[in-house]
């Protein structure tokens, strides 16, 4: 089991680099950001051909994580199409001036593949795990929540897109759909998801990954997502204040008048 832990984190620190060889070409270190879905799909794809005898929860999970990466994967590569570079990446390669271009490789691309591995430890213990136990109420809870952050992240990404789709929405805030409940409903949505998947995995005795999940409850609300997008918003769109005061910033609820 641990040599398939060491092939699964190889591989994925040689997808980056080979991402990262690319990203000094085009000067342009956003490319790592759709290959976060992708490289969970991979992992779990890994760990499915690796195991002796894969059971229906471990193919469940791949199939799992397999919509929710790719989607994620392909919403990013139409988001960031013509866009440059992203914000966050270029205030870094400002901020380090020449010596960005191999810094990245352990800042960014490195960094991601440690933390995308590590994230995917319920997949591939469960996965190498091969249970094929009959299915109970933790497969069932999981299952649901995992759903509902599929269908949070979906919408959401959906529902935003099309108001930054119209030019009359220009520099105001999205304040509709599922916005009106959460400031993140894709956040929100993620983190459904990966305690979705770990309770899952939690059925094929792999609850000793639970550091997974709280990980990435803990990069979605204090290190990469919330915390990090809301630093700099309200100096570029002002009307913002006001809609955190009214909305939740992450679990939805109603909204404040």
């Amino acid at each position: 089991m641990i040599l398939a832990y060491l092939i699964n984190l190889t591989m994925l620190c040689g997808c980056v680099t080979v991402l990262w060889i690319i990203s000094t070409r085009l000067k342009d270190v956003s490319i790592i950001d759709p290959f976060w879905g992708t490289g969970f799909v991979l992992v779990s794809w890994s760990s499915l051909l690796i195991a002796d005898m894969p059971g229906w929860r471990g193919q469940l999970l791949v199939g799992m994580v397999t919509l929710w990466g790719l989607r994620l994967s392909l919403f990013l590569l139409w988001r960031n199409s013509g866009h440059g570079e992203d914000r966050r990446y270029a205030a870094m390669r400002e901020h380090r001036g020449a010596p960005f271009w191999w810094i990245s490789l352990f800042t960014v691309f490195l960094l991601q593949a440690v933390l995308l591995w590590f994230v995917a430890l319920p997949l591939q213990a469960a996965i190498q795990a091969a249970s094929s136990t009959p299915i109970h109420g933790l497969d069932v809870i999981g299952l649901a929540a995992w759903a509902v952050g599929l269908f949070f992240e979906t919408t959401g990404d959906w529902q935003l897109a099309r108001f930054k789709a119209d030019p009359a929405n220009q520099g105001k805030v999205m304040d509709r759909g599922l916005w009106r409940f959460t400031r993140h409903p894709n956040y929100f949505g993620d983190f459904c998801v990966w305690w979705g998947l770990y309770l899952v995995a939690c059925s094929a005795g792999a609850a000793w990954t639970v550091a997974s999940p709280i990980l990435m409850s803990i990069l979605l609300l204090r290190v990469s997502g919330v915390t990090l997008l809301e630093s700099t918003i309200r100096e570029r769109r002002p009307e913002y204040a006001e809609y955190q005061r009214r909305t939740n910033a992450f679990f939805p609820g109603p909204s404040r008048q």
